[in-house]
């Protein structure tokens, strides 16, 4: 999976598509900080996540999303994650320039195939709707990914394509949300029980035995889920637990590195420095200097 990013008025794969306002795929290996900041913007986003696990904001209330899930970000709404930290994990988005109504509604615009009542509805539906989490909806990442091949393909008819597939991306977010009757599902909300649970405790070195008890799944179900669900082994899953604790206690200049690292489930300050650096990029006490500098 190839990462890029193409921006309005500066890819020239965009030149026939002025609705497409930006469409990219990011792929992280490390936890990067102060790269993804709450932003505004006119655009409807659509952030579809291939794999990990994210901690996003949308109007300043905090979401979970996992693989498959899709953030969807309406025209004036804010949206990114605390402190700019972005996780480990892939995820495609599209931003869409789309026409805003006086009662606050949206409609697709001219480039459309959508008759006027459709788009009427399809937009009353995104404005109004409660969530801004759409879960299982797997079939977003496919038509986002057919959206990529087109604009990188240029065979015959290849706008007709792109329009029809972001008239088809429209119409199935909306149909998704319809039909979601409530934003949880069984397995998350399973992982959100037993993040609660190694939060609370993250100085105990949990096995995954331990963990896959807590939830009362056996080691090898446990494993294939956590995998297929977060993209993560399970202990990873919890050294991404581990860390993500860690960087909020670092914003307290009053407990020490060693005593963070301890408090988190390291064996030691060293290795919780080595982890660290790993995952971020920085050292503790560079994250923390950077940090308080900024403040």
């Amino acid at each position: 999976m190839n990462q890029f990013v193409l921006q309005q008025g500066k890819s020239p794969e965009l030149r026939l598509f002025p609705h497409l306002l930006e469409v990219g795929i990011r792929k992280n290996g490390a936890i990067q900080l102060n790269t993804f900041s709450a932003t505004k913007t006119e655009a409807l986003r659509l952030y579809y996540i291939i794999d990990g696990k994210y901690e996003w904001r949308i109007d300043q209330q905090p979401y979970l999303f996992y693989p498959g899930d899709v953030a969807v970000v309406m025209p004036g709404i804010s949206f990114g994650s605390d402190n700019g930290v972005l996780e480990i994990g892939s995820f495609t988005w599209i931003h869409l320039g789309i026409q805003q109504l006086e009662n606050g509604h949206i409609l697709p615009g001219k480039w459309s195939g959508l008759s006027e009542n459709e788009g009427a509805a399809i937009g009353k539906i995104l404005s109004l709707n409660s969530s801004p989490v759409c879960t299982g909806f797997t079939d977003a990442g496919k038509i986002l990914k057919g959206i990529h091949a087109e604009l990188f393909g240029h065979e015959i008819g290849y706008q007709a394509r792109i329009n029809h597939q972001v008239d088809e991306l429209l119409i199935q977010v909306t149909r998704h949300m319809t039909k979601q009757s409530h934003p949880g599902r069984d397995f998350p909300k399973t992982f959100m029980r037993l993040e609660e649970v190694l939060r609370e405790n993250l100085s105990h070195q949990w096995t995954v035995e331990e963990m896959a008890a807590l939830v009362g799944m056996g080691t090898t179900l446990f494993t294939e889920r956590v995998k297929s669900f977060s993209g993560f082994s399970p202990i990873n899953y919890l050294i991404n637990i581990r860390i993500s604790e860690a960087i909020k206690l670092l914003k307290r200049p009053d407990i020490s590195v060693t005593d963070i690292a301890l408090d988190t489930g390291f064996y030691s300050s060293q290795h919780f420095s080595t982890t660290f650096k790993k995952l971020t990029g920085f050292q503790p006490s560079e994250f923390r200097k950077n940090h308080l500098r900024t403040k």
